[in-house]
């Protein structure tokens, strides 16, 4: 590592990322659900930390949230090598 490298000593996963974006939107996880035509579960997995985020549900809530895909698979990306680095897995 280097020495301006930074490494936080904590996780931040999508979930908690996504959870405050429907706060922000005035969404509810169902409401989610349903513009990004996904199970309720899904959302609530991912939100609860227990699924991961992928291709095709990043380009879904690119759809219904406007954030562009690549910024939700970066934080499941992120998170995964965060989860990794701190022998979480």
């Amino acid at each position: 590592m280097s020495r301006n490298e930074y490494r936080p000593d904590y996780l931040v996963p999508p979930g908690e990322v996504l959870k405050e974006h429907l706060e922000h939107a005035g969404l509810t996880q169902a409401e989610l659900a349903e513009r990004a035509s996904l199970p309720t579960r899904t959302i609530d997995g991912i939100i609860d930390s227990e699924l991961s985020i992928t291709t095709d549900i990043a380009n879904r809530f690119e759809r219904v949230l406007n954030r562009p895909g690549h910024f939700w698979l970066n934080l499941e990306e992120q998170y995964q090598a965060d989860k990794k680095r701190r022998n979480i897995v």
